[in-house]
């Protein structure tokens, strides 16, 4: 007759292998089974500022029998992954507007890093370079930063005027791209506070406020408001544009001119009259700092103040001040042009 286990035996056995399995379900997973090819990278966020050239790295460890390497760009506020480049390891095509200013560095056999020339301001963002082995794929990602500034923006109008996609164009035409939530953070970080809400190139609407008051969402904490995702075609707003450094220098021309004598000022001296963007962009990378307000491509009257003292725009903090949008035909301001290096 075949023996029997007793019952605490039987319960000496199975318990360890029953804690075992209850163990892992609880989020302890055996280790991998197969290979890791790709290196994880030693920092996963690159800084680098527009007309750069920026490598984002990507390192294989071993090399598999045969494989392609994906690069792509993951989209803000969109599912969907934009495809830059595909190489075998020899050969590597590029694909969409990035395919042109993209290539593979190729410091040895095993480097799939990939080199981007002329950094501008719609690369920033989230990048996927992933291994296609035809058994099991991996893939590391990486931040491309760049560094730059946020600055509010509004038409002659007023203020909400702009539906997302107004909103889009109006950041363009001003030598900029609608701020992402992360660029506006790190604005207001840095001292950016401004009380009206504007557009984001996630499609949210937010505005921070450093200095709580009243007007500004309360007396609560400071911090960035949030409207939330809006109607892109229908609701209306400000915009915050985001732009980097200069290719160009800016400079001021003197004078009580109006806003066509402006034009005309600033071609006699090869140039054209700057854009909000580049005014912003001097302001901040090359630190331009005057006390006399220009005409600016848009119509608008500002000047850039990097030391505040007085009678120099009354507040406290740097930045740029604005005198809004007088009339074209007024005869009171310099100008400030721009020109290319």
């Amino acid at each position: 007759m075949p023996s029997r286990i007793p019952l605490p035996a039987a319960c000496c056995f199975l318990l360890p292998c029953a804690f075992t399995i209850f163990h892992e379900a609880l989020g302890n997973p055996a280790p991998h089974p197969g290979p890791h090819y790709l290196l994880p990278p030693i920092h996963e966020v690159i800084h680098s500022h527009r007309g750069a050239t920026a490598t984002l790295p990507c390192v294989l460890g071993t090399s598999p029998p045969s494989y392609k390497v994906r690069w792509s760009k993951v989209e803000p506020g969109e599912l969907r992954e934009t495809p830059i480049l595909i190489t075998n390891g020899l050969h590597a095509r590029g694909y969409g507007p990035l395919g042109g200013r993209a290539s593979m560095r190729k410091g040895h056999r095993l480097d799939a890093s990939l080199v981007i020339k002329n950094v501008r301001l719609e690369d920033e963002g989230r990048y996927r370079c992933e291994l296609i082995n035809g058994i099991e794929d991996e893939s590391v990602a990486l931040t491309l930063r760049l560094e730059g500034v946020v600055f509010p923006y509004q038409p002659s109008r007023g203020r909400y005027q702009f539906n997302y996609f107004e909103a889009k164009q109006a950041c363009e035409e001003q030598d900029g791209r609608l701020a992402t939530y992360g660029q506006l953070y790190q604005a207001w970080t840095e001292g950016l506070d401004w009380c009206n809400a504007g557009w984001l190139l996630e499609g949210s609407v937010r505005y921070p406020v450093l200095n709580a008051r009243a007007p500004c969402g309360g007396h609560g904490r400071p911090g960035i408001r949030s409207y939330g995702p809006r109607d892109r075609s229908r609701d209306r707003y400000d915009a915050f544009c985001f732009t980097s450094a200069l290719a160009g220098q800016v400079f001021f021309v003197p004078g009580r001119l109006t806003l066509s004598e402006a034009h005309a000022a600033c071609r006699r001296r090869g140039a054209v009259v700057a854009k909000v963007g580049h005014l912003y962009a001097a302001w901040k990378f090359s630190g331009l700092d005057r006390c006399d307000g220009g005409w600016l491509a848009d119509g608008s009257v500002r000047f850039p103040i990097t030391t505040p003292r007085p009678r120099c725009g009354g507040l406290p903090d740097p930045g740029v001040r604005s005198f809004g949008f007088p009339r074209p035909q007024r005869a009171a301001y310099g100008t400030y042009c721009y020109t290319e290096k």
